[in-house]
């Protein structure tokens, strides 16, 4: 397990906040030089604990009028088929295996309530092992 000090800590909330923040300016916050942050970036990116770096998007502003966060639970054996499977569809952002009401969880977008219904009965739907599927369509991101 990588060792993580106050100051990693400190780089890594600037960076959560802003990933495109400037190394001179995180150097400023801590009293460091920027080559100092950009080591420690380096150390972090390497040691796994930076895995990228990311945008946040409005789906509705780019065509995704309908997000919706998708529960689903399979056949014991066809489970990580299943999750495999669903990561290739185009509409999910993220795929995740999960304890709790669902045993996979994902995020899917799509271009309204058609699109979505399309997606479930003619993707989703032909998955080998899918028992259960449960749709929550997100109507407005809180934070």
């Amino acid at each position: 397990m990588p060792k993580i000090d106050r100051k990693d800590r400190k780089i890594i909330d600037i960076l959560l906040k802003d990933a495109r923040t400037p190394f001179t300016e995180i150097a400023h916050e801590l009293d460091v030089s920027e080559g100092t942050v950009r080591k420690r970036v380096q150390r972090l990116e390497s040691e796994g604990v930076i895995r990228g770096y990311t945008i946040d998007i409005d789906p509705a502003k780019i065509g995704y009028r309908c997000v919706t966060l998708l529960g689903l639970d399979t056949d014991p054996e066809f489970f990580l088929d299943a999750v495999r499977a669903l990561g290739e569809f185009e509409e999910v952002r993220w795929v995740a295996k999960s304890t709790g009401d669902h045993m996979i969880m994902a995020e899917v977008w799509t271009q309204g309530d058609a699109e979505l219904s399309e997606f479930v009965q003619e993707k989703v739907c032909t998955i080998e092992g899918v028992k259960r599927i449960c749709p929550a369509i997100i109507l407005k991101k809180m934070k």
